[in-house]
């Protein structure tokens, strides 16, 4: 039944996805790494799959009520899917096609939306307070699932290379989204502008496997 549901609300999301030229987004992919693997092109241009191995830092971030938050607890401990992506709160072109997108699942996942733990991670923490985090959350309409996270400057470097998003300056920020299933499993790597529904259906993959 749920996954019925879910998969239906994968096909109403099509008609929500971004409106962001193809073109446009290929620019914004960078190159793979080393351990990256199992890099294809995805069924829509604009973004590009793969599958890599991330050690989580043991790092404590802050959440927007200002409670600390064990990154472990929040990405590795989780028994059900987790979607992961950074931003930081006045980028004016990436990170509020990110954040649109994930209000997008949220929204389309419904009462689905409780079995998905959502995390967006600033790396402007030093700019995005909780307190900035709050109101951002509440611009996109984040649920109780759906996590914006702040810190020190040094742990959200140490996340962002863990991740290998790290650019040395949030002006090079680039679009990434991330898909862990269940603990130990590897993470999912969609680089580039995904789609609500490209998103939804690796959800959908994630809870069917």
């Amino acid at each position: 039944m749920r996954t019925t549901k879910l998969m239906l609300a994968a096909a109403l999301s099509l008609s929500l996805a971004p409106c962001v030229p193809a073109a446009i987004a290929a620019e914004s992919m960078h190159d793979h790494h080393h351990h990256h693997h199992h890099a294809m092109p995805a069924a829509q241009d604009g973004y590009v799959r793969s599958q890599a191995a991330y050690a989580v830092p043991d790092v404590k971030l802050v959440n927007a009520e200002g409670a600390s938050v064990p990154l472990q607890s929040a990405l590795v401990e989780q028994d059900k899917p987790v979607l992961l992506n950074f931003i930081f709160t006045t980028c004016g072109a990436i990170c509020p096609v990110m954040s649109a997108t994930f209000s997008q699942v949220q929204d389309a996942l419904g009462p689905e939306r409780d079995a998905v733990r959502m995390v967006s991670i600033s790396i402007d923490p030093e700019q995005d307070t909780p307190a900035v985090l709050k109101a951002y959350a509440g611009k996109y309409g984040a649920g109780p699932q759906w996590q914006m996270l702040t810190g020190s400057l040094d742990d959200s470097i140490a996340v962002q290379r863990a991740f290998d998003v790290y650019r040395g300056d949030k002006m090079s920020h680039q679009p990434a989204t991330f898909l862990r299933a269940a603990p130990g499993q590897p993470w999912v790597r969609l680089d580039g502008f995904a789609s609500a529904a490209d998103i939804l259906r690796e959800v959908g993959r994630a809870r069917t496997n």
